[in-house]
This record gives structure tokens, C-alpha cells and sequence, in this order.
């Protein structure tokens, strides 16, 4: 076969595009090419040193020079005599493909040429054998876009212009050849060069004048205060701008944007059209007061609706706290239920825009996780426009060499191989272009895409800080340099697009305007009614004890059973699936108690039948940690995933509502944090993480102290997030024992949270329908045991669904006689059984009664109170916990108990000692902690 390729003549000039675009398509998958390539190209992926060469298409270009050294049969050596021309072919597609990998680093970037760029070898002709004789030589180009032979130097020419101008393209690293072909023909085809209209210029003008000008108004009328400004980076607006006008002709309805401190205020005023004097009176502390606590003006979030050339653009700004990056997977899960809201499985009709500073882009671990969510089933939003502020100096104090370690702060987001486009900041035409760019693709793959808009920071990180301190040389750079706008504008005026006192006459024209308060000219739309907008009226001013009625009628549970444990023909379940599945069905018919697994799929069935989306997410939340939901059956006799697997939920009927339980990413940060942006945007349906265990919620603490405990309180921001935590003491260790009761109540405060541990299997069911069906939107933290998952005595009677609701307090229904009861017990989760198993052992039914408090907030009072009356002549009250003294709800609660005894009544407690560690890790030492605390309880006076 391969003699048959030789004599064929495939080596010469013409086809080189033929066999490198061959090359591509085996590079992606091997079996797409003929055999007789597929083993040539094996032969040359296995040369030596192949696998670690800078330029993915050298193995090929280099054969192209053996190959053409090989005698063909039947011929004079036709190839032999062509062999320097072939050489010099092949050094040219070698150049070219320098140019696409490495062309960025020679890119004009830098704004304030700081920094002399180092020499890359790969880009100068003479490393490919090409000498300055060869420049009038015509070439095949290969793929390179444009006519296929031109001069070496009209080669040259074009490549400079398109990897080393003021724009730098990174894309080689895609794999997938209709991507990469995409970015390199958008590209190479325009020569990265924008080509705009006056129209065009004059706006942009008018952008980059209004973000400078409302920084210097600022800067000279509110001196010292921190507003973290943009100067520097003022083409960002310009870009934004260019977005939001060109989005809607793509379908975009509304772009959702997550951005930290750096160039806020301005993107508030400028870009979605916050009144200047509202912001002043922010800036002098004259804001009306909503919130209970508010923010800093640099954190508030805005939304409005702005007209284009296609219609009106809703643009929302995400409220932030400090923690930089960690408000971009809430931006994420905000728009995925937009999405949804809207129906739209292309993904077009919300966008995401998130804009980054350097350090923290590629520094904060976020990121990585919300890069890894972007392709997933459960998360992916159809691609985000990333837009890094790079003002190189990452922040005041840094030395550049500590920043990171890979050469752009960028880097990252090649773990996704999302195209980056590195632009030069003092050349707004061509961020512009970019954006366009970045637009296309998006909207085009579906898939991420990053601007890295590399500029410089004016001031110091805030206004009071001195940069010179630490960075005296580029500063002293930057203080020399006369700013975007007035570059932009003389090249305007030497391009006759208008005249100097034209762009004079737009600063003071802008001034006039932020002296009176307003905006130069009105930018967006006053009372546009949105199709899909929210109404959260509903939920405000509700009571968590709002009476709801979350009961089911059996025959509405056996028909929803019947429907959850039906599978499609010829589906092979495990055996112990099968028994589940069989189990549920008694269960229905009240010939079983109904367990935890049982009354959480009930609660879901009828919640979805009944128009209430569902949404679960966790490590392994199809079929529960403990393997107890099997939401998501799979078929033992089908491999692939797509075909092997049934979700029941999805199948009650055919107008039911959303049901989506999906099995996250190894990130709890990033996940718990998008689940909250999908709740606030999302209200009418329950949204539930699912931590595989509860102690897992440490690596989501920044989402949970920076979002779900006081987003309401900063930002007035509603959510009904609920949060499964399996917490218990079963002699597992120190690990998954806690899930850190004691951390979630100490951030309960003005009715922010509900901090729940169910002791019944009928609470779960009550407590998961309750969340969605009563008009209070809170987030729910449930504490679970996993003993109780198969704990006989802890599952429900079918009774308990059919009737009733949510019970904040269990009273004693073992007491016969109240007045003789010397101690109450008061206890949470699943301790209550081994206390009653205690009593019931020593027959001390008549001297202690336990009262589970299954709502530790807010707390319960009347029915406490209420419990505790019961028991006149009881002068004892103990708190009794499996946790540690210091840990658990008993330091938190404390205080209430108090406050309900009666002057005769103590209050003590009961539990495991202090402890550093939330647990053992030694079975005995637990038990015998076990028996100690149970045995403190039990020792009541006779």
C-alpha cells in the first residue's frame, strides 16, 4: 500500500493542504482515514522525539522531505531532482504552522511595552531553511486562508498581521478540527483586522470617553474613596457595548454578567445605565437603606433592559461578595434556569458573560470547576464569553514572578481547549473585533471562549493605595501614558473620522450630564415588560409556619408509585433494585412502613406531576450515596449510558414538569454555588445539592457564608435552595461524622435559613413538598442520617404521608402520665433512638420523656414551650447531642432553652466532651462515648 502511495505522487506542492488536512482528521480520530495513511501516519507519530515537538503538523511536514527522497518505479527520480524546492515547500508550512501555535508571543500586547519579548526561534524563516532570496518565491500555502501561492514574503506579511499584531490568537490546542478550522479562517482571513464604518469608530469614541470620564469624575469629586477603577481598561466598556448591540441578532435575549470589584461602578452606569446620582448617593451615603445589612456599592448587582438594532437585550449584573471569582458558577446556574425558564435547548437565548481580573482568573481554584461544569449534561450553559481584565500586575503587592506558573494567566481555560484571544487594550477597534469573534464562536460550538484584554491599572488596587511602592517602574510607565481615549481619538481625527473638538466637546458633554446626576442620552428601556421575567411578590412578607397542606391521599400515592416502579420492556434491574422497587410498591399499599428512599421519590413524584420542577445534584445523587434512591435505573445487560439507563421520575406523565437528578463533578465549591444561582432563578421549583457526605460542605464554605446565609440580608436576594447533609455518629471517624451543625446555626439570624434534622422518614417527605409548595423562599439545610436510611423504627406509616405535615417538635407519644416525669430530653436526629432504647431498657418511661426538636431554626418557641408545659412537675431539662460539647447545636440553641424554663427548671447537658476533631476514629472509644453520654441522660433520680 504504501508503494502504491509513492507512486501516486501525493508529495508534490498542490497537495499539501490534501495530505495535511489528512493529517488533521487522523490526529482526531485515527479510523477516519484510509488504512493505508492510517499506518503511514503511525510510523511517524512513533519517530523518535515526535510527542515532545512544539508544532503538532511537524511529523508530517518532515516526511513530506523523505518522502520526496524516494526513487518511485518505473520512473527517473523525478522527486530527487525536485528535492530543494520540496525542502523549502516544506519549510514554509512549517513557518506557517510556527506562526499558528506560537505567533501570540510576539503578539504588540502590552500597552506599555514594558518588557522585552523574547526571541521565538520557530518564527524566523531562517529556522525552516528560507532565505531572504526566497521572499519573491511563490508558495502553496497550504490551509493557509487567502489565494494558494503567494511570495514567501506576502506569506510572511500575512502571518505578522494575523498572530502578531494588536491581537494574539492561542486555538492549536483544540483538538476538534471544525473548531480550530473556525478560529483559523476567521482569523487568517481577516488578517485580524477589524474594518469598521465612522459610525462605528464614533461609538466606539463615545464608549471608551464615558468610561474614562466617569472614572476622572470620580476620582476628583469623592477623593480617597475606594471604587476600584477601570482607567486603564477602558475599552472593556467599549467591548460590552459592542456585545450587547450585536447579541440580539443572534437570538441573545438577555446576557447575565459576573464580575468582580475592578471596573464595576462603571460597568453599572455606563453599560446597563444605573443613574449617575444614584451612585453618588451611594458614594455619600444618602442611599435608601432596603436591606437589612446592604453592601458596599462595589458588590450590588443592577438589571436592565437596553434597545438594539434586534430588539430589547436584558443585561443583568450578578450581586458579588469579595470572594472574587466565586460569583461565576452562580452566573452559571442563573442562566441555566433562565434557559430553561425559556424553554431553550440550543442555549441561545441567555449568555453568560463573566469578567475576570488576571490573578484571580488562573489563582482561584473556582474557576477550574466551573471550566469543568461548562461541558457537562446537568451544567452546561452553551458557552461563556470570558473576559479577563489583565492589568499584569495582578494585585499592588505581587511580584510578577509569584503571580503564576504557566506564561499567561489564561492558561487555564485550556483545560476546556476554549480558544484565547489575547488583545491589546489601547486598541479598541480590535477588542471590538474580538468580542465579535468571541460571539460567533459561542454561539456557533456552544463552548467557552476567553478575551484576555491585556491593559494596565492606573491607581493602585483601590484609591488609597499607592502602587509605586511595589511597582515603581511600571508605574512610572503608566504615568507617563496619555490614556486609550485620547490615543483613540487622535487616530480618529488623523483618519478625518471627525474633528478634535468633537472628541473635546463628548468629555464635556459627559461632565455636564454626571454634574446633573444623568446619562447623556437615555440607553435603556423604562417599563418594558419582559415575557419571562420573575415575580418574587409572592413570596415576600411569608411566615415559614405559612399553613400548607403537604399531605397526599393514598390513592394518589399508589397511582404515582405505580408509575415510578413500571419500566420499559425487557429492562434488566439488578436484583437488589428489584427489591427496592418491589418493597416501594408494599409500601403504597400500607402493607410496609414507608422508608427514607420511598418518601423522597413520592415527594418528587408528586411535586413534578403537579408542575413543580425538580432538581437534584450531587457526587452521586442518581443513585444516592447510600444507595438508597436509585432515582436512575440501569440496565444489566446494556453498556452504553444513553440506552442502559431509566429514570422513572422522567415518565410520571406527559405534561409533568422538569425532573433532573445528575451525579456532579469531584467540586463542591463551584457546584453548590451554581446550584444557588439556578435557585434564585428558579423559585417555582425545588433545587437540591446533595453533599455524598455532609462534611463534604467544607469546600463549599465561601459559597455558603458569601451567598445562601446572607444573600437575602446584603442583596434582598430570595432563594429556596435545600441542602441534603448526612450527619451521624455511627464510629466511621473523625470525616464524614459532622456535617458542621454547629457552623450552619451560627449563621442563622433574621429568619435567613432553615436548619432542619429529621428524625422520620415521614418528615422528609413532608419537609421536601413543603419547601416548594408553601410561598416562603429560604433555603432549607436538611441534616440526614444515614443510619436512619434503613432504620426500621425510623420509617413512617403510610398514615403520616396520607395526613399531617412538617412537625418542628415530637412531643413524647410514650408518656402515660406527664405530671410524673422528673427530666425531659430534648435532642435532634437520630441520638433520639438510642436514647429511647436507653429508657425503654431501664423502664424509665414514667421518669423521662424525650422531645425531638426536629427545626433547630428558626426555632420552634411555641411548640417547645408548648411540649415543655406538658411536664409541670419536671425540674430537670437536658440537652442531649452525639456531638461534641463544643459542636453541635447545644452553644447555639442554648440561649432559647433558657428562656422557656419555668423558675423551678435547670437546664444541663449531655453529649460527647469538647473535642478538637469532630469525632473518633476508634470504634471502642466511640461506643464507650456513647454509653457515657446515653448513661448521663438515663441517670435521673428515682
Amino acid at each position: 500500500m504504501m508503494q502504491s502511495m509513492y507512486s501516486h505522487s501525493y508529495l508534490f506542492g498542490g497537495n499539501a493542504p490534501f495530505i495535511e488536512e489528512l493529517y488533521e482528521q487522523y490526529l482526531v480520530d485515527a479510523n477516519s482515514v484510509p488504512q493505508e495513511w492510517r499506518d503511514y501516519f503511525d510510523k511517524l507519530a512513533q519517530a523518535p522525539g515526535a510527542a515532545e515537538r512544539d508544532v503538532p503538523h511537524l511529523p508530517i511536514q518532515e516526511s513530506f522531505i523523505q518522502l520526496a527522497k524516494k526513487p518511485v518505479i518505473g520512473q527517473r527520480s523525478a522527486a530527487a531532482t525536485d528535492w530543494e524546492a520540496m525542502r523549502k515547500q516544506v519549510g514554509v508550512l512549517k513557518l506557517i504552522s510556527a506562526y499558528r501555535v506560537l505567533g501570540a508571543r510576539q503578539a504588540n500586547l502590552d500597552p506599555l511595552k514594558r518588557m522585552d519579548q523574547a526571541i521565538v526561534r520557530e518564527l524566523d524563516p531562517a529556522t525552516h531553511g528560507l532565505t531572504d532570496a526566497d521572499m519573491a518565491v511563490q508558495f502553496n500555502v497550504g490551509s493557509l486562508a487567502g489565494p494558494q501561492k503567494l511570495p514567501l514574503s506576502d506569506i510572511l506579511s500575512r502571518l505578522k498581521q494575523t498572530y502578531c499584531g494588536n491581537i494574539g490568537v492561542e486555538y492549536m490546542h483544540i483538538t476538534q478540527s471544525d473548531e480550530k478550522h473556525w478560529v483559523q479562517k476567521r482569523f487568517e482571513g481577516d488578517l485580524s483586522t477589524p474594518r469598521y464604518d465612522a459610525d462605528k469608530k464614533k461609538r466606539i469614541l463615545k464608549q471608551i470617553t464615558a468610561a474614562e470620564t466617569l472614572e476622572r469624575y470620580l476620582h476628583t469629586k469623592y477623593v480617597g474613596q475606594k471604587r476600584f477603577s477601570l482607567e486603564g481598561g477602558e475599552s472593556a466598556i467599549a467591548a460590552l457595548d459592542h456585545l450587547i448591540q450585536n447579541a440580539t441578532e443572534q437570538g441573545v435575549q438577555e446576557l447575565i454578567i459576573g464580575m468582580a470589584h475592578r471596573g464595576r461602578l462603571n460597568v453599572l452606569v455606563n453599560t446597563l445605565g444605573k443613574l449617575p446620582r444614584d451612585l453618588f448617593a451611594e458614594f455619600e451615603g444618602k442611599a435608601a437603606q432596603q436591606m437589612a445589612s446592604g453592601d458596599v456599592k462595589y458588590h450590588m448587582g443592577f438589571s436592565s433592559d437596553i434597545p438594539t438594532a434586534n430588539g430589547p437585550m436584558h443585561v443583568s449584573l450578578a450581586f458579588n461578595p469579595s470572594h472574587l471569582e466565586i460569583v461565576n458558577p452562580v452566573v452559571e446556574g442563573s442562566v441555566r434556569a433562565r434557559q430553561e425558564r425559556r424553554k431553550d435547548t440550543e442555549r441561545k437565548t441567555a449568555v453568560p458573560v463573566l469578567i475576570h481580573g488576571d490573578s484571580a482568573f488562573g489563582g482561584l481554584g473556582v474557576n477550574q470547576g466551573t471550566f469543568n461544569l461548562s461541558q457537562t449534561r446537568g451544567y452546561g450553559t452553551g458557552g461563556t464569553i470570558h473576559i479577563v481584565i489583565n492589568n499584569q500586575v495582578g494585585f499592588t503587592t505581587s511580584d510578577t514572578r509569584d503571580i503564576r506558573s504557566t506564561m499567561y494567566c489564561t492558561d487555564v481555560a485550556k483545560m476546556i481547549e476554549a480558544p484565547i484571544l489575547h488583545v491589546n487594550g489601547d486598541d479598541p477597534e480590535a477588542v471590538c473585533y474580538v468580542m465579535q469573534a468571541a460571539l460567533d464562536y459561542r454561539m456557533t460550538f456552544k463552548k467557552d471562549v476567553v478575551i484576555d484584554l491585556v491593559c494596565y491599572r492606573k491607581l493602585g488596587h483601590n484609591e488609597g493605595d499607592d502602587p509605586f511602592l511595589t511597582q515603581p517602574m511600571m508605574y512610572k510607565k503608566i504615568a507617563k501614558h496619555q490614556g486609550v481615549r485620547a490615543m483613540y481619538a487622535e487616530r480618529l481625527v488623523q483618519e478625518g473620522v471627525l474633528k478634535a473638538e468633537e472628541a473635546d466637546a463628548q468629555i464635556q458633554a459627559y461632565r455636564d450630564a454626571l454634574d446633573k446626576g444623568e446619562h447623556v442620552e437615555q440607553t435603556t428601556l423604562s417599563n418594558y415588560k419582559r415575557e419571562h421575567a420573575l415575580d418574587f411578590s409572592q413570596y415576600l412578607g411569608t411566615h415559614w409556619a405559612h399553613p400548607t397542606d403537604t399531605s397526599l391521599p393514598q390513592a394518589d400515592i399508589q397511582r404515582l408509585t405505580d408509575k415510578f416502579t413500571t419500566l420499559p420492556e425487557g429492562f434488566k434491574l439488578h436484583p437488589t433494585v428489584q427489591k427496592v422497587l418491589a418493597a416501594r410498591k408494599a409500601m403504597a399499599a400500607g402493607e410496609q412502613n414507608v422508608d427514607w428512599g420511598m418518601a423522597e421519590t413520592l415527594a418528587y413524584a408528586s411535586l413534578v406531576t403537579n408542575g413543580f420542577g425538580v432538581r437534584i445534584s450531587g457526587e452521586d445523587s442518581g443513585r444516592g450515596t447510600f444507595s438508597h434512591r436509585h432515582a436512575v435505573l440501569h440496565d444489566q445487560n446494556r453498556e452504553r449510558w444513553d440506552q442502559g439507563t431509566y429514570v422513572p421520575l422522567r415518565n410520571m406523565s406527559d405534561n409533568q414538569a422538569d425532573f433532573l437528578v445528575i451525579d456532579s463533578i469531584l467540586n463542591e465549591e463551584a457546584v453548590l454555588a451554581y446550584e444557588y444561582g439556578y435557585a434564585c432563578s428558579a423559585p417555582d421549583q425545588l433545587v437540591i445539592w446533595e453533599a455524598q457526605f455532609g462534611d463534604f460542605a467544607n469546600g463549599a464554605q465561601v459559597a455558603i457564608d458569601q451567598f445562601i446565609s446572607s444573600g437575602e440580608t446584603k442583596w434582598g436576594r430570595l432563594c429556596g435552595l435545600t441542602s441534603i447533609l448526612p450527619h451521624g455518629y455511627d464510629g466511621q471517624g473523625p470525616e464524614h461524622s459532622s456535617a458542621r451543625v454547629e457552623r450552619w446555626l451560627q449563621l442563622c439570624a433574621e429568619h435567613n435559613m432553615q436548619i432542619v434534622m429529621p428524625s422520620e422518614a415521614g418528615q422528609m417527605f413532608h419537609l421536601l413538598r413543603r419547601q416548594v409548595l408553601r410561598p416562603y423562599r429560604k433555603p432549607l439545610v436538611i441534616f440526614l442520617s444515614k443510619r436512619l436510611l434503613r432504620f426500621k423504627d425510623s420509617m413512617s406509616p403510610i398514615e403520616d404521608l396520607t395526613s399531617g405535615g412538617f412537625r418542628p417538635v415530637i412531643g413524647d407519644a410514650v408518656v402515660k402520665d406527664p405530671k410524673k416525669v422528673k427530666r425531659v430530653l430534648l435532642c435532634a436526629g437520630q441520638v433520639y433512638y438510642d436514647l429511647a432504647a436507653a429508657r425503654k431498657e431501664r423502664g424509665l418511661e414514667d421518669d423521662i420523656a424525650i422531645v425531638r426538636i426536629e427545626q433547630l431554626y428558626p426555632f420552634p418557641t411555641e411548640q417547645v414551650a408548648a411540649e415543655l408545659a406538658r411536664f409541670t412537675q419536671a425540674k430537670e431539662v437536658m440537652w442531649v447531642q452525639e456531638e461534641p460539647r463544643n459542636q453541635g447545636a447545644w452553644y447555639q440553641i442554648r440561649h432559647r432553652l433558657e428562656g422557656l424554663l419555668s423558675a423551678k427548671q435547670q437546664l444541663s447537658f449531655a453529649g460527647r466532651p469538647s473535642s478538637a476533631s469532630p469525632a473518633v476514629g476508634y470504634m471502642s472509644k466511640h461506643v464507650a462515648q456513647l454509653k457515657a453520654f446515653v448513661e448521663e441522660a438515663m441517670s435521673v433520680a428515682r
